[in-house]
């Protein structure tokens, strides 16, 4: 049992680890080449990759069977929400986006409670808030600058469509092979998204220099592939709405980055937001004192999540 503990807490740290350090090398990347074309190309890359280690297990796509969930998770957790997030950056300073992007963990505590039965309580609720409050105080030197009417509602539509793909995985977890879901999902969008920037940008714009490559191969492989894994793993192993709680560390990790690297200041508001959100996933994952439905809604019965699906 220590040594499963263990291992979540690397995954979660890892996962937080990866993500958070993608916004800025992104950032370096986006200097290089057009957003859609970039976006397409790390998931297209990175579809492609897990699908090569996938192969081996080629009879679980059960592709007849299955297509309308992988068409689904790709229309969901790739095209949508890495489309509109490459979008909105154009529309609204950085900090913003990501506070709009990161109400996707109090999305999926609602989404999840009515849809999958999982149980939201009053102190769960408050902790996905402070969660919120604590990634608004982190960004909150990126909230100044031009608002966009039209960038807040690409923001919003962006944290709701990562909220119901997250939830939807996990709702037809058990029909799929999760490691051919990932690889699926990306290899499609990834490969819609390019499509559409060979349409409205132009491939002469990529400036193919070690910098970009170096942007490319860490979106395909750490990005996408590998994060993406331990994410619908995590996902499929436990309760959703606990598991995205831990995705407000990441725009934490990404300022804190700017900090050591860009030398940018260490603010009261970094430090108010690391309280918030340390105490948001307090609340989220504390054991409840009660098992009964008298205070929340139950989750499924009898489903007890394993990993086999990755395997």
């Amino acid at each position: 049992m220590a040594k499963a503990k263990q291992t979540t807490w690397f995954s979660i740290a890892f996962l937080v680890l990866l993500w958070g350090l993608s916004w800025p090398i992104y950032k370096v990347g986006l200097q290089y080449t057009p957003p859609i074309l970039f976006a397409g190309l790390r998931t297209l890359l990175g579809g492609l990759a897990l699908s090569a280690i996938a192969l081996p297990t080629y009879k679980q796509l059960q592709w007849r069977r299955t297509w309308k969930i992988y068409v689904l998770s790709s229309l969901l957790n790739v095209v949508l929400f890495f489309g509109l997030q490459t979008v909105g950056l154009s529309y609204l300073p950085a900090g913003l986006f990501s506070v709009l992007v990161y109400l996707e963990p109090v999305l999926v505590g609602l989404i999840a409670w009515k849809w999958l039965g999982e149980r939201l309580t009053a102190v769960k609720a408050i902790g996905l808030v402070l969660g919120f409050l604590g990634v608004a105080a982190v960004s909150k030197a990126g909230l100044s600058g031009h608002t966009s009417a039209l960038g807040v509602v690409i923001g919003i539509v962006t944290a709701v469509c990562w909220a119901i793909g997250t939830v939807y995985v996990k709702k037809v977890q058990d029909q799929v092979n999760l490691l051919w879901l990932v690889a699926t999902q990306f290899v499609l969008g990834g490969a819609v998204m390019t499509i559409i920037g060979s349409g409205v940008e132009r491939w002469s714009q990529i400036h193919w220099n070690g910098f970009f490559i170096l942007t490319l191969l860490y979106g395909m492989v750490f990005g996408v592939a590998l994060s993406w894994v331990i994410w619908i793993g995590m996902v499929h192993a436990g309760e959703v709405s606990r598991v995205t709680s831990y995705t407000f560390f990441v725009p934490l990790i990404s300022v804190a980055v700017g900090t050591v690297f860009l030398h940018e200041p260490i603010t009261v508001f970094l430090l108010i937001g690391l309280v918030l959100i340390v105490l948001s996933i307090y609340l989220v994952n504390r054991p409840s004192k009660t098992t009964g439905a008298r205070t929340a809604v139950q989750p499924n019965a009898g489903q007890q999540p394993t990993h086999d699906n990755l395997a």
